[in-house]
């Protein structure tokens, strides 16, 4: 069993929602929501390419009333809403070329995933998804990642508000957190490179420096010996789609656990949750989180396997770093009943809502990670109390 050193620097990046690979899971993410309004039984798998002065989408979507639907319109709202505004800057909502190769899924999928019986309903892909949560913080998630989401987050803020008039919207956030016995102690260094207008390097650190320690002061971890690089290029003034491509899905780390446990491979945004890329990855999440919270462990990942057309899983697998309460199979044991958690697609969509989503969209959950933040279903501790009562221990209430 693996265990981490007791005394380590960790480091994990957030990226901003102008970042190019970020207009496109928020694009895809868009025509997604967009399609569940009109049949909650909609297949999408949307991709979304940019670059300067461009916007593709790929991919299949099958959906009753897609005619009702307008991607270009949804892109470009899109991209107005993130602050994409400025034709000189060679990308702009309201002129950037748009191209559609948008079809219908393929029958062989469709065959594999519609049952006559929803709770039959195969899985939309094979592979693995995983699960994973802790008590690093109060969000369960590991400490670099929440730190580096929420740099960003203020820094979005800010720009949106003109607080920060010369801020543009294409950034990206890194913070190094030094680690003993398992715990978080200390931040050691700060990375920041923000789209700008061209004005003062000085200006700009001075700046982001400020708001970097008004954002993790309550951490409690800066130290007069912190480490803060902003813009170390010297220069970021060509950024978005203009400076650099973006495609759906390549900020996989970023929309997880920051690089901390295992990740499958699969991306989230574009798809619906029939594809268990998404769907088992949120419910793996979910699983992890309240099996932390019901103390059964103080650490846990959640590993579950699919092959495409088959509702239940291959194998279900719980690592949880020695910090266990009760023998890992016994974890693994309830997962696999499956009367607390159940992994079959068809299930996992109906507990968590992921076709009807209330209070939340999907283009919601693509900035700032997808797991530790309040609001989204999978986030919901509401199966402490079974999961004690299934290894003989008192309620927490």
């Amino acid at each position: 069993m693996s265990k981490l050193r007791t005394r380590h620097i960790y480091t994990s990046e957030s990226v901003s929602e102008g970042h190019p690979d970020k207009v496109c899971d928020q694009i895809s993410d868009a025509i997604l929501d967009a399609c569940l309004e009109q049949d909650k039984h909609t297949h999408v798998g949307c991709e979304t390419a940019v670059g300067p002065n461009i916007v593709v989408n790929l991919g299949e979507i099958t959906c009753k009333n897609w005619n009702k639907i307008n991607p270009q319109a949804i892109a470009r709202q899109v991209v107005k809403d993130i602050g994409y505004d400025d034709p000189c800057e060679n990308f702009s909502w309201d002129t950037f070329n748009y191209v559609s190769a948008i079809h219908g899924q393929s029958p062989d999928i469709k065959q594999g995933v519609d049952r006559d019986k929803p709770e039959n309903q195969g899985a939309g892909d094979q592979g693995m998804m995983f699960g994973y949560a802790s008590y690093a913080t109060p969000q369960m998630m590991p400490a670099p990642i929440v730190y580096s989401h929420r740099l960003l987050e203020e820094l979005t803020k800010l720009r949106k508000e003109k607080a920060i008039e010369y801020l543009r919207p294409d950034s990206k956030a890194q913070v190094s957190v030094l680690h003993e016995d398992g715990k978080a102690v200390k931040i050691t260094t700060v990375v920041i490179s923000h789209q700008t207008r061209d004005v003062p390097l000085k200006r700009i650190r001075k700046d982001l420096i400020e708001i970097a320690h008004q954002v993790l002061d309550k951490t409690g971890m800066l130290t007069n010996k912190t480490e803060f690089l902003i813009n170390p290029t010297g220069r970021f003034v060509i950024g978005g789609p203009s400076g650099d491509s973006g495609v759906t899905g390549r900020k996989i780390i970023v929309d997880s656990y920051g690089g901390v446990g295992s990740h499958g491979g699969g991306a989230f945004s574009g798809k619906d949750p029939s594809k268990v890329d998404r769907s088992a990855a949120y419910y793996a999440r979910y699983a992890a989180k309240n099996i932390v919270a019901a103390r059964l462990a103080d650490k846990c990942e959640i590993q579950i396997a699919y092959a495409i057309g088959v509702a239940i899983p291959l194998s279900i697998n719980v690592c949880t770093y020695g910090t266990e309460a009760i023998p890992e199979h016994k974890i693994e044991k309830i997962l696999m009943e499956g009367d607390i958690f159940d992994f079959r697609p068809a299930m996992m969509i109906k507990d968590l809502g992921l076709t009807t989503p209330k209070g939340w969209s999907y283009r919601k959950s693509c900035n700032y990670g997808h797991f530790g933040r309040p609001g989204f279903p999978w986030e919901k501790t509401d199966r402490v109390d079974a999961l004690r009562e299934a290894v003989g221990l008192r309620s927490k209430k």
